[in-house]
């Protein structure tokens, strides 16, 4: 009997792992648990904000290359003020639209933090992926950030690096 009481747990233990990712091995965030209605009547400041982000990085020539796991944080500084996204897209190397993350715009309460995960074995952006964030706040609450860590490690070697966002609108 205690076999496979022990047996069903490791089964719930790798399906309850399994189940934070979609089957295009992008973590599952409820984007329309988050919708939010926005009113034209808001006075509301927008904003645009382009990342980087690599899948793949060159490793001792422009013939090989490194898989690496990329986070996407996307941050409310405010400490009072809900802020707003408006889209957030994902672009390969050549420019390519990869993902649109939802339709309708979505929140982020203040302080908060929303995590996108691209896994590994997922290097469809290329060695020159990127975002684009549109977003809005109320006047005068500061600017969100948005950043990139981009992390592998295999054996004993691990590599990892940020990048951050840069305003273009």
């Amino acid at each position: 009997m205690k076999r496979i009481i022990v047996l069903l747990v490791v089964f719930y233990s790798f399906y309850s792992c399994n189940e934070a990712f979609n089957d295009d091995g992008y973590e599952k965030i409820n984007w329309s648990a988050r919708q939010a209605n926005i009113k034209l009547t808001d006075s509301l400041e927008s904003g645009k904000s382009y990342l980087s982000v690599y899948s793949q990085i060159y490793s001792y020539s422009q013939h090989k290359m490194y898989n690496l796991t990329a986070m996407i944080s996307i941050r409310n500084t405010s400490a009072k003020d809900t802020m707003y996204l408006s889209k957030v897209d994902y672009f390969d190397t050549h420019g390519t639209l990869l993902k649109t993350y939802f339709d309708k715009p979505v929140y982020l309460t203040p302080m908060e933090t929303l995590d996108i995960v691209i896994n590994e074995v997922d290097i469809a952006g290329g060695t020159g992926g990127n975002f684009i964030f549109d977003w809005k706040t109320p006047k005068n609450s500061p600017e969100p950030i948005f950043e990139g860590v981009m992390t592998s490690t295999s054996g004993q070697q691990g590599l990892s690096f940020l990048t951050q966002a840069k305003r273009i609108d």
